[in-house]
């Protein structure tokens, strides 16, 4: 994805979808994040301000991931153990819901509790093939699909066209948004996370996560992590059956075309794959499971 195209190109390229702001909170956390000393404590008033987010902390630092044998209640243990590069990942994920107007909240219910089960399978797969953050994973599977609510917001017929996308079993599902409305929600999502100031690779990996299929062809070795999260994350949302969620379909046709490159990449098997799949299911975390 281009990052020196003219702001009127972009907004040519974004068809009248006005990226929502980054929220101050993540705004001051960054500034503060920045400082030569960062100071652990200010951070963790910052989120504690904010009660969804800091359940959402909590949340994750309490999940199976790290397997503590003492549940943590303080903002300021969990800003500590998990380090403020990692706290701002996770808020960066859970943020784009807040700049959602309700309405568009309740109509896209599916749309954010599969987000919440992609992030915490995407979090333990990168923990099981030993990815370095985690969090990073997570974020991704919160923020992925964040230009779906923007491109709800812009066009009422968009859930038509995506169910439309997913059926079909050899075109990119952003090659069917394209020909209804000259973007997409990857390309979307990308302007989103960009003006978040996420960080390339993961701005990347949203622009490119409906066409990993030619990121998986270039075995070059460059840029590893993205890779890695994009591999990371097409298993989650296979797992979680965003096929089915989003499109309808019994059938993950996309997955049929990158489940070799992935679970190669990632060193796993098809047992694997379906043990996942049903501890998972035992975690309490919606998974698909086939007929």
């Amino acid at each position: 994805m281009s990052t020196e195209l003219t702001e009127e190109q972009i907004k040519h390229i974004l068809q009248g979808i006005k990226i929502p702001p980054q929220p101050q909170i993540l705004v001051d956390i960054q500034i503060e994040q920045i400082m030569p000393d960062p100071d652990i404590a200010q951070i963790a008033a910052l989120i504690s301000q904010d009660v969804g987010l800091s359940g959402t902390i909590l949340k994750f630092v309490n999940s199976p991931l790290f397997g503590l044998s003492n549940k943590i209640t303080s903002i300021a243990q969990a800003v500590s153990l998990l380090g403020t590069t990692s706290v701002v990942n996770i808020i960066n994920g859970i943020s784009i819901k807040g700049e959602m107007t309700d309405e568009t909240i309740v109509e896209l219910t599916r749309f954010w509790d599969t987000a919440n089960d992609i992030s915490s399978i995407a979090a333990n797969i990168a923990k099981k093939v030993g990815y370095h953050s985690p969090d990073e994973a997570y974020m991704l599977g919160l923020f992925h699909n964040c230009g779906i609510p923007l491109m709800l917001a812009r066009f009422r017929d968009y859930m038509n066209v995506i169910e439309e996308a997913y059926g079909e079993p050899e075109k990119r599902i952003t090659e069917t948004e394209n020909l209804h409305y000259n973007t997409n929600h990857s390309v979307v999502g990308y302007y989103t996370a960009k003006s978040w100031n996420l960080p390339r690779h993961i701005c990347e990996a949203i622009a490119e996560h409906h066409s990993a299929e030619s990121v998986f062809e270039n075995k070059d070795g460059r840029n590893p992590d993205k890779k890695t999260l994009l591999a990371i994350l097409k298993t989650a949302e296979h797992l979680c059956g965003s096929f089915h969620v989003f499109g309808n379909q019994t059938t993950d046709f996309e997955w049929l075309r990158l489940e070799n490159d992935v679970l190669e990449f990632l060193g796993l098997s098809l047992y694997d794959l379906n043990d996942m799949r049903d501890s998972f299911a035992e975690m309490g975390i919606n998974v698909y499971l086939p007929k």
